[in-house]
């Protein structure tokens, strides 16, 4: 999660005078400000989808009528957050991890350091980091599958930008014949089978009640959720979809920095047509498959399998037009004080999606106000909206003051093995 440097012992040449490289986190002059901007509208953007997964029971995010009110306001807030934020926003933010790769390693590398020790040893905090969040608090986590996933695509860093983004397409596209193969295998596999899937897509009353009772239970009640949900993000979901889907965007995203297409490196004309390009055809995809799931009754397996392609492969159109239409507004200049704001929940991305985690389990969750269930969607959004404007704010208040965010520090310090000076 950033664009930083981290340490290696280096081999100093004998001469006294000689200087030692050392690595060290990059200074605000070094800073790539579209991509901490980009950074920024990522980790804001990820919680339109992520509020549901914090406030309802975990059918509720893939099947949206598993759980909830789905009729009016709900029924609208539910597709424009689908057409909008579902995968775009996480695509986006696993293309600059893969970034943030490429430029912790050149760095290092520039220095005469060796990266790989250092980026295995950073990785290493992150997954530590990782499954402590996701099983102690909160089993939507994405630290882990970074982790994971970063140990794999760093051994690519080094191709050639075609290279890596034909390697990430070709990764992200084994999904498609997987979820064909899933909608075909489900309906030849033993009723067990087919039971488990069907609970797991659309739970019955006395599920959802024990699920409602301990998330509105104290943290000792939340665990076997947590447990059962980290369990299945870390099995079937990671080798199903998180592996390709998200290794493919790391190296696209690896990809598309040594072009210069994050760092705003590309005229404005390109940037405005892959904006209008990426958007006009990935949203009539995503509308298609609203509409044929609709039609469908959300049924298992067509839903769950075959209907979900359509925003996966939508998605990754939408996400190409979001990255190129922040890149052009950060190219004008037009944001000003607004801009500054995002660069710096940015900066702070990693300590923002913890304290999003922070914030809405002690909304929703037993050990804090207990409304889990409760809140319909339409008044999640105004709960999103309530935590964008804190973030925004408390982001620029922090780095006034400070040069890392708290999440920030602690792993520059772990990564650098010696605390960081913290204060301005």
């Amino acid at each position: 999660m950033g664009s930083t440097t981290g340490p290696q012992t280096p081999t100093a040449a004998e001469s006294p005078t000689a200087t030692v490289p050392t690595a060290a986190p990059v200074t605000a002059d070094e800073r790539i400000v579209s991509l901490d901007v980009l950074r920024g509208v990522a980790i804001l953007g990820i919680l339109l989808m992520n509020i549901q997964s914090f406030s309802m029971v975990g059918a509720a995010y893939f099947n949206p009528t598993a759980y909830g009110d789905l009729t009016g306001l709900n029924r609208f807030v539910w597709s424009l957050s689908h057409m909008l934020a579902d995968t775009k926003f996480i695509s986006i933010f696993s293309m600059l991890f893969g970034a943030g790769i490429v430029l912790f390693a050149s760095k290092l590398e520039g220095r005469g350091l060796r990266p790989g020790v250092v980026h295995y040893r950073r990785t290493f905090w992150l997954l530590l980091i990782g499954l402590a969040h996701g099983f102690l608090l909160w089993a939507g986590d994405i630290l882990t599958v970074y982790a994971l996933i970063g140990f794999i695509v760093y051994l690519f860093w080094r191709r050639s930008a075609l290279g890596l983004f034909i390697t990430g397409v070709i990764a992200m596209a084994v999904v498609v014949p997987l979820y064909f193969m899933g909608n075909f295998g489900i309906q030849m596999a033993p009723p067990e089978v087919m039971e488990a899937m069907t609970s797991f897509w659309a739970p019955g009353a006395e599920e959802v009640a024990a699920e409602v009772a301990g998330f509105r239970g104290m943290w000792g009640d939340q665990m076997p959720f947590r447990l059962e949900h980290m369990g299945s993000a870390l099995t079937s979901a990671f080798f199903f979809f998180m592996l390709w889907r998200v290794g493919g965007m790391m190296l696209v995203g690896m990809a598309l920095y040594k072009w210069g297409v994050l760092s705003a490196k590309m005229s404005k004309k390109f940037y405005a047509t892959a904006a209008i390009v990426g958007c006009a055809a990935g949203f009539p995809i995503i509308w298609l498959g609203i509409v044929r799931r609709f039609a469908d009754g959300w049924t298992m397996p067509w839903s769950f399998f075959n209907g979900s392609l359509y925003n996966y492969v939508g998605s990754v159109l939408v996400a190409w037009g979001y990255i190129a239409l922040v890149m052009l507004i950060v190219k004008s200049g037009v944001l000003g004080k607004l801009g500054r704001a995002f660069a710096a929940a940015g900066r702070m991305a990693f300590t923002n999606y913890l304290m999003q985690t922070v914030i809405c389990t002690t909304i929703f969750y037993g050990h804090g106000l207990g409304l889990f269930g409760s809140v319909e969607r339409v008044h999640q959004i105004l709960i999103v909206f309530a935590v964008w404007i804190f973030q925004l704010w408390f982001s620029t208040f922090w780095l006034q003051r400070f040069r890392f965010g708290p999440a920030e520090w602690a792993w520059r310090t772990l990564t650098y093995l010696k605390p960081q000076p913290m204060r301005k």
